[in-house]
């Protein structure tokens, strides 16, 4: 299957064969660079047209390629063409208008110049020697994104905080843990680390049960406490109390708290205010993940579900997921550096200079797992700059209303059900079976999941709530319109339509 024609003129008739390649050279830069934006903005031009979760089979690719790499240079049309036939076809597209499942990733024009940029420059900015720029524009630029979420001060890098860009939540979740870890340990010594106990709700990401597996918090001493419909699935304080107060009463460790704004599941808020008086009356790090809300928290009328941060030691929100600013960009604030830089840093001879040795700068790679790191800050500045944060609200206000017109569809239609109340811009809803058999019900809605990404004209995922098969509806990709919305409503309508009447007919044979 072509996806879309690239007419790359007699340009590639100059070619030889890619022999006259260099490693960099500015004008096969600017040659090249032309073209690959070209075809980059066919492929958005034209995404629309796609499948929207790939349709191929386990292995597709093997086949389709070489056993070995090439040993002569190929010309750039000829990768171009296979990246339309053979790697196309095998893309789930996340940037489509029709993509409504997960979490959006989002792109855009401002987030993919400032990776080009950072691409072209190509630093590796451990330490603020490295390159100077790269370590200061972060540290502004995280604490103009601060304000904008009106974070607290101590969150700032003015102060004994700051911010630094991770890869993904999952990363921050675990540097906070360490740091968290290792200063509780300080207290109390490292030969009881077996007594550390970590509580969050049962809705939190499964980035920190791997986080604390990486850093050895024994699995029976992870609680994460049982949520329910009562709570909208947020973690009730008086079950993180009754787990503290069992936990002591037996000699354990309480020392991190996980919340959460904006869960996975059904973006469910925990209570930050009352659990971070929990955590701080008995002396626990709080790290807040607000990795997919906490874009919609730059929103006036949506800053209230941050009310209690000032609480937290710790704050997190992905600002690739629904903030314009391209994969991957991870913004974390800690208010004391020091925890951080103490349980990461090493200051190996080859690494040592004057700025640092006199502690005048900032080295983020005393902040993060690996020593490398990207010019990160650059897409994210760009993002800022480019777009305002008057049109980032408005871009993300225009989603939640999307959202709630999905949610409207959904209420007016008897044979589907909302399980979860809409907070931001995903709509949780399940099929309802001719009976009242929740193990019809699920199996109702597990075929309608596969009807519906099969046919490749929309892509949604699920979770399950309270045992229910629940179908998630998120909005947030940069291209959807309501059009897109009101035709994947079509989409589900049809596809369920058809399986109630074969679950009829099924139910009739039986009678």
């Amino acid at each position: 299957m072509e996806y879309f024609h690239v007419n790359f003129g007699n340009d590639h008739k100059k070619e030889d064969g890619g022999s006259n390649l260099k490693p960099m050279d500015s004008e096969q830069l600017r040659e090249y660079g032309h073209k690959m934006v070209d075809f980059i903005a066919d492929y958005y031009k034209n995404i629309e047209s796609f499948p929207v979760l790939s349709q191929v089979q386990p292995g597709y690719l093997r086949g389709l390629l070489p056993e070995s790499a090439p040993t002569r240079p190929e010309t750039l049309q000829d990768v171009l063409q296979d990246v339309q036939t053979k790697i196309f076809p095998g893309v789930t597209h996340w940037q489509s208008p029709d993509y409504f499942a997960y979490f959006p990733s989002n792109s855009s024009v401002a987030g993919f110049l400032g990776e080009m940029l950072s691409a072209g420059i190509n630093m590796v900015g451990f330490s603020w020697i490295t390159s100077p720029a790269a370590t200061e524009l972060e540290m502004i630029v995280l604490d103009w994104l601060a304000k904008a979420l009106k974070l607290p001060d101590n969150f700032l890098s003015t102060g004994e905080g700051g911010g630094v860009i991770q890869g993904t939540a999952s990363e921050a979740v675990l540097v906070v843990l360490l740091a968290a870890r290792d200063k509780i340990l300080r207290a109390v010594g490292k030969e009881l680390i077996g007594k550390l106990v970590v509580y969050a709700s049962d809705q939190t990401h499964s980035a920190l049960q791997k986080a604390c597996q990486i850093a050895g918090i024994h699995p029976e001493n992870c609680r994460f406490l049982k949520t329910d419909s009562s709570t909208e699935y947020a973690l009730s304080p008086n079950s993180l109390r009754e787990a503290l107060s069992q936990d002591l009463a037996t000699g354990l460790i309480p020392f991190f708290l996980c919340a959460t704004v904006g869960t996975t599941s059904s973006t469910a808020v925990d209570p930050l205010l009352a659990l971070g008086h929990i955590a701080k009356s008995n002396g626990m790090w709080l790290h807040v993940d607000a990795a997919y809300a906490g874009s919609a928290c730059v929103c006036p009328e949506f800053r209230h579900y941050l009310d209690g941060v000032e609480e937290a030691d710790s704050f997190n929100m992905n600002a690739h997921k629904w903030f314009l600013t391209n994969f991957d960009c991870s913004a974390l604030w800690v208010k004391d550096r020091s925890a951080l830089i103490q349980a990461l840093s090493t200051n190996p001879e080859y690494l040592k200079n004057k700025a640092s040795q006199a502690n005048l700068v900032v080295d983020y790679k005393d902040w993060q797992i690996p020593l490398g790191r990207r010019f990160r800050s650059l897409k994210l500045w760009m993002v800022l700059r480019l777009y305002g944060l008057e049109n980032l609200q408005a871009y993300v206000k225009n989603h939640i209303e999307l959202a709630k017109r999905f949610e409207e569809f959904v209420s007016e239609d008897s044979r589907f059900e909302v399980v979860a109340h809409r907070k931001f811009s995903l709509v949780c809803f399940c099929l309802l079976p001719p009976q009242n058999d929740e193990d019809l019900a699920n199996k109702l809605n597990r075929d309608l999941l596969d009807a519906v990404n099969s046919s490749g004209k929309i892509f949604i995922s699920h979770t399950v709530l309270s045992g229910k098969y629940v179908l998630r509806f998120a909005v947030g990709a940069p291209l959807t319109e309501e059009r897109h919305v009101i035709a994947a409503w079509k989409v589900l309508q049809d596809e369920a339509a058809a399986l109630l009447r074969n679950s009829s007919k099924m139910t009739d044979s039986f009678a």
